[in-house]
């Protein structure tokens, strides 16, 4: 009997058509397969064709990511596939798209990825607000955060100390009159430094250190990195010197941090500190211990609180003063515009507050304008908790969906003229960038929204008007306006490649 089956299997494999035979068998229970998966995915979103492990990652290559991702939105439309490594993507392109992430499924849409090393060494392992898990403990941070950091009336206790640094920017400038001034660097060592003011207390040498320190942690963490693509693949992360690299500059970090923190429980017990007092750091101290709920938070806690401040807070407001002032020297003509509602606004007086620049109508759209074109976080990420669907289109659990703000700021159909800045196009619109205008996303939407913007939008609307106010600008070094280099880079935000190097005439006399 074995001899007799032996005898047919080999007639079977010298059958001249047993090989096709064999492969058309075997397409057929691939097809098979493939088909009972994809049956409980429903319609899989479009996108381009894969390759063995990389997936994807071959065609995000030819320019930054949001440019990419934005190209490729116009071929496979505004709910598109990918793959990149071991990395399930969903990229989200149209306001009706975006909407029924930020709003009708927003409870599924309410983590965020966590596949981040960079980020999870940098946040202390996600114990912050912005990426820590939706969970209780989320709930309690943000309301912590909301409710006695970001608020509306606490953002305004900080409001001298907004106009005090806003000033010595004015007078460095100034006293730099008719001489080149990187205003890039300036702007952004002003805005930390009411950051640091504000979470701190007074000046002192750890803030210069910390601020030094952030950068470098903020570019490593942020940057691409592959490990990021493989996160299984946990032995890439010493392979490429990445795990060495950012544990040195995180702990150099949390040196600074840890004596920051001891030298404010020194000073509490010390002696008492009125409520007008607190910084940031004294307010998380009040929630060191459990209170009538037994919610508290470590020290550990609070330092990932204060760099999720940072990062949320420096980054968006330095970024869109710059994007802005850019902009408005590169368009003359809306430039003066500003300048003259700002000027005819707070007439006669040498120095203008918070309270002068209330009516600023125009001022308003110009910001609007620039969150359009330039959003600081081009993409506003998310993770689906459960299997959902999205324009029709099912989206499964853990996949990691990526709403494009660079792309829905841009888009044509949405905009007349789109890549030009028009703020007029905003006036009479209902448009804004607080969560609820879907075609208008830098600060993101739903509950994971940004929880900076308020404290980001009063220094960029202090700051802008005090340098249209006051200053008259030209390009340095005899750079044509139409020549001003308006390239971006991207390092966790979208910022301009090129430093905004200008001279300024003193246009509004004022006592120094």
């Amino acid at each position: 009997m074995s001899s007799l089956m032996d005898s047919s299997i080999s007639q079977i494999l010298q059958f001249p058509s047993f090989p096709l035979l064999l492969t058309s068998l075997l397409f057929f229970f691939i097809l098979v397969r493939y088909y009972q998966k994809s049956r409980g995915q429903g319609k899989v979103p479009p996108g381009p064709k894969t390759l063995p492990i990389i997936g994807n990652l071959h065609q995000l290559t030819g320019g930054l990511l949001h440019q990419v991702l934005t190209r490729l939105c116009k071929n496979y439309g505004p709910v598109m596939k990918l793959q990149v490594g071991q990395i399930a993507a969903v990229v989200i392109s149209s306001p009706e798209a975006a909407k029924e992430v930020f709003k009708t499924h927003d409870i599924n849409f309410t983590d965020r990825p966590s596949e981040f090393y960079g980020l999870e060494i940098m946040t202390y392992g996600y114990s912050g607000m912005v990426f820590t898990p939706y969970g209780e403990y989320w709930r309690q941070i943000r309301k912590v955060v909301m409710t006695h950091l970001l608020s509306t009336k606490r953002v305004l206790s900080f409001r001298s100390i907004r106009e005090e640094e806003v000033w010595n920017l004015v007078q460095f400038i100034c006293s730099s009159e008719e001489q080149s001034v990187n205003l890039t660097h300036k702007v952004f060592t002003m805005t930390n430094d009411i950051i640091s003011r504000a979470a701190f207390g007074s000046k002192n040498e750890n803030q210069k250190n910390f601020i030094t320190t952030f950068q470098e942690l903020m570019d490593v963490s942020g940057s691409f990195n592959i490990i990021d693509l493989y996160p299984s693949l946990t032995f890439l992360r010493s392979v490429t010197g990445s795990k060495g690299k950012l544990l040195g500059i995180h702990k150099k970090m949390n040196e600074i941090l840890e004596d920051i923190v001891t030298k404010h429980k020194t000073k509490r017990n010390a002696a008492a500190i009125a409520n007008d007092e607190e910084d940031v750091v004294d307010t998380l101290l009040n929630y060191a211990e459990a209170d009538s709920t037994g919610f508290y938070i470590t020290t550990d806690q609070i330092k990932a609180i204060i760099l999720d401040l940072f990062s949320a807070g420096s980054e968006t407001s330095s970024i869109t003063t710059d994007w802005a002032m850019a902009e408005l020297l590169k368009n003359p003509r809306v430039m003066k515009k500003a300048q003259e509602e700002v000027r005819e606004a707070c007439k006669g007086k040498s120095k203008i507050e918070e309270a002068d620049i209330q009516s600023l109508q125009y001022l308003n759209l110009v910001i609007k304008e620039t969150f359009r074109l330039h959003p600081p976080v081009g993409l506003v990420t998310r993770l689906s908790s459960k299997t959902c669907e999205i324009n029709g289109y099912t989206i499964p659990a853990n996949t990691r969906v990526m709403i494009n703000a660079y792309a829905l700021g841009r888009d044509p159909t949405i905009w007349t003229n789109p890549e030009c800045f028009q703020p007029e196009r905003f006036e009479g619109s209902s448009i804004d960038f607080k969560g609820s205008s879907f075609e208008l996303l830098p600060f993101g939407s739903g509950r994971r929204m940004c929880p900076g913007i308020t404290f980001a939008l009063a220094n960029i609307e202090l700051t802008l008007s005090q340098l249209l106010y006051h200053f008259d600008w030209k390009l340095a070094g005899g750079i044509r306006l139409e020549d001003l280099d308006m390239t971006e880079t991207f390092v966790s935000v979208i910022r301009r490649k090129s430093n905004l190097n200008v001279i300024a005439t003193t246009r509004i006399p004022f006592q120094k």
